[in-house]
């Protein structure tokens, strides 16, 4: 860590705080992922995740097309288009995080219902802090931050599974699948992304979110082409409206925004850390998935967010 220290709470340097409540910032818009599917009950998955990205493309572009004339009417530097290079790393990566990765969790959703599937992709901060450890970090400094996290974990799976009844139904199966095939894909992603960050401080959070929008926003109408709805079928479903308006307060909300504060806390936080804090997802989407329901959560159930908050701050303080 850099010498030049600044003294503020908890010994952080310049930005570490900024990246951490970026962070927990991204999980609270991700966590509105869990339940959204379930208020456009009567529409496919694959309808849903294309209408959600077309939306977050659709609001990228505007972005950089008013960049762009705002920049011409001031005269100034016109805003940057990607490379090449940079646009192929941008559809790559919005697969893996964005259309890929939320169309495996819908369906884990429609398979398997919002809580199973939401404690699978909680197991990503384990994986990422795994896979993104500092070099200079002992694991003995990690050790307590993995342990609280995956005994929180343990404890809502146990008491997830006493609630739905895990048994051996062939749509719950493969809804686990799904969720395990998404968990997967956001981690590869997390990990590449913070990568990709490092090595080009040049493009800010803000433009690295609109392009990969507008990849999202591509790769969406691609798969909308292949498997989605005819549009004049979409239109006359009950609940159409209903159906635009989450995928548009989604697209913006747990899409664009999300993206902008997570590439900020990629930026500030080394990729254990910034994995660490994907747990707010996880106790945001599990919150938002009770109020939904109108269910209170079990004493075990609130025992394992204390554990997830306690992890949080074991591993600020081992990442110090």
């Amino acid at each position: 860590m850099n010498s030049a220290v600044i003294d503020r709470p908890l010994g952080m340097p310049p930005g570490m705080w900024l990246g951490l409540f970026a962070g927990l910032g991204a999980g609270a818009f991700w966590g509105m992922t869990f339940v959204a599917p379930l208020l456009v009950a009567g529409f496919s998955s694959v309808d849903y995740t294309v209408g959600r990205f077309v939306a977050c493309g659709v609001f990228s572009a505007m972005l950089l097309a008013w960049a762009q004339f705002k920049q011409r009417a001031m005269g100034g530097v016109v805003a940057r288009l990607p490379t090449w290079r940079q646009a192929g790393a941008a559809v790559g990566l919005s697969v893996l995080g964005y259309t890929g990765y939320y169309l495996l969790l819908v369906l884990a959703i429609a398979d398997a219902g919002a809580a199973l599937p939401v404690l699978i992709i909680g197991t990503i901060p384990l994986a990422l802090m795994l896979f993104g450890k500092p070099a200079g970090l002992r694991w003995k400094a990690l050790a307590p931050a993995l342990v609280l996290t995956a005994l929180g974990l343990a404890l809502m799976m146990q008491a997830t599974a006493a609630e739905v009844g895990v048994g051996g139904s062939d749509h719950l199966v493969r809804g686990l699948t799904y969720a395990v095939c998404a968990m997967a894909s956001w981690t590869a992603f997390g990990l590449l992304n913070a990568a990709w960050l490092r090595r080009h401080p040049e493009v800010n959070s803000t433009l690295w979110a609109n392009w990969l929008g507008v990849a999202a926003g591509l790769g969406a109408l691609v798969l909308w082409v292949s498997w989605g709805s005819a549009w004049g079928d979409l239109v006359q479903r009950p609940g159409f409206w209903m159906f635009v308006a989450v995928c548009t307060v989604t697209g913006i909300g747990s899409a664009w925004v999300a993206a902008v504060l997570w590439n900020m806390a990629s930026r500030r936080l080394s990729p254990s850390l910034a994995g660490q804090l994907i747990v707010s997802e996880t106790v945001f989407g599990l919150i938002y998935t009770f109020a939904w329901s109108g269910l209170w959560p079990a004493p075990v159930q609130w025992a394992a967010s204390v554990l997830f908050v306690l992890g949080i701050l074991a591993s600020i303080r081992a990442h110090r």
